[in-house]
């Protein structure tokens, strides 16, 4: 009589398993969450690979068609929803479907609603346990939406809301990056600390600035930052 239990290492367990990617520009991170997670024959989950940015994410996933992919949100490249819509037609497979679950310690709505617009499955904080985490990454393989406890409300209000639209259309002008240089440009950050910041040069700072100013119509950081202040994205 073969034996059947949950808990870690048994056979059940074994049994259990899910292939999952690591997109994260930090590799200290990533270090950890492969330590937490990825003793497979406790948890089940077994990372086939890891990325820091998006051109290498895209690169990694479709090679390695994963079950599920862990996701930063603010990566150097444009962003995880840029790697959402490079990604879209792996997500789209009928037969074997790449699912993503954001994993970001931002708990910022536009950065929710962004990921979740783009396809992600899910969106939990780096506040989460390992073992939750683990259950989190199972529900997402097996198509369920899982979010941390608070942030659902974000999605709940963006997209079942009947009083406003789900989406701020001069905000959804902007691309990721855009986005990421305007947060930090409302909050007093110099060129040089954003490029630092962001990975990025000066003058690459310089051209997302302008490009903000264009597409929202305005004329200078000043405006910039009450606009942004406005919409809560500081």
């Amino acid at each position: 009589m073969t034996a059947s239990t949950d808990a870690a290492g048994t056979p059940a367990a074994q049994e259990r398993r899910v292939r999952v990617v690591l997109v994260d520009d930090h590799r200290m991170f990533r270090t950890g969450v492969q330590a937490e997670i990825g003793a497979t024959d406790e948890t089940g989950v077994e990372v086939v690979g890891e990325a820091a940015d998006v051109d290498q994410a895209v690169t990694v996933v479709t090679a390695t068609r994963p079950e599920v992919v862990l996701l930063d949100v603010h990566l150097p490249g444009g962003g995880g929803v840029e790697v959402l819509r490079r990604c879209a037609p792996l997500m789209g497979d009928p037969d074997n479907p790449v699912r993503f679950l954001a994993l970001s310690v931002s708990d910022a709505a536009e950065d929710v609603i962004g990921v979740i617009r783009g396809g992600a499955r899910g969106y939990v904080t780096k506040t989460i346990t390992g073992p939750d985490l683990v259950n989190s990454i199972f529900r997402v393989r097996d198509g369920d939406a899982v979010f941390s406890p608070r942030l659902a409300g974000f999605v709940l209000d963006a997209f079942a809301s009947t009083d406003a639209p789900p989406v701020d259309e001069d905000l959804d002008r902007l691309t990721q990056r855009e986005r990421e240089v305007l947060r930090l440009i409302a909050r007093g950050y110099a060129y040089k600390e954003i490029a630092k910041q962001l990975f990025i040069s000066v003058k690459t700072v310089e051209s997302h600035v302008s490009a903000v100013l264009r597409k929202l119509q305005l004329s200078n950081r000043h405006e910039l930052t009450r606009w942004a202040t406005a919409r809560r994205l500081v």
